[in-house]
């Protein structure tokens, strides 16, 4: 068995892409997933064995009407991106922007958007924001995906752990 991360973008978020919980760890377990776990409501799964991302994101606009993006990683290769953490642990202030690949951006059209108080860096497969105020009004945080060139989905350091928690425990 290799376990795997699965990082759904745009569910149940704003009243969009409402896909309860039950229902993803029945599809992931339809899909052969084996043992399927959930974290919050926003499209977070642990599953046992890998599945095709793209056949989940099929069932999904399938059977609810909307087809999300899935990121999926490897549960070593999940360890090994956020092992490379170069800020403090925060469950507020740190934030982490999961890339699809494990390519580098160019940083500088993102440092452009940063405000004073935040701090950016980006490592293989991740964009990391420090942002102490926040991110509800960070310019960095809205133009992240188009500064980055390319698709991500962001996760903040409480649910990156959370997610870890359910990783360990396969």
């Amino acid at each position: 068995m290799t376990a795997q991360v699965l990082l759904l973008r745009g569910i149940n978020v704003g009243g969009h892409g409402k896909l309860p919980m039950a229902d993803l760890r029945a599809l992931l377990e339809d899909l052969g997933a084996g043992t399927a776990r959930t974290h919050i409501q926003s499209g977070n799964a642990v599953v046992a064995s890998a599945v095709d991302p793209e056949a989940l994101a099929d069932r999904i606009e399938a059977d609810h009407g909307f087809r999300p993006g899935v990121f999926a990683l490897p549960g070593a290769e999940w360890h090994s991106r956020i092992a490379q953490r170069p800020f403090p642990e925060d469950p507020k202030a740190l934030h982490l922007f999961f890339l699809a690949d494990d390519g580098l951006p160019d940083p500088a059209p993102l440092q452009a958007l940063a405000a004073d108080s935040e701090k950016l860096a980006v490592t293989a497969g991740v964009i990391w924001l420090w942002a102490p105020d926040g991110i509800g009004r960070s310019k960095l945080a809205a133009g992240m995906e188009r500064a980055a060139g390319q698709s991500l989905t962001a996760r903040n350091w409480r649910t990156v752990t959370a997610i870890t928690a359910l990783l360990d425990g396969m």
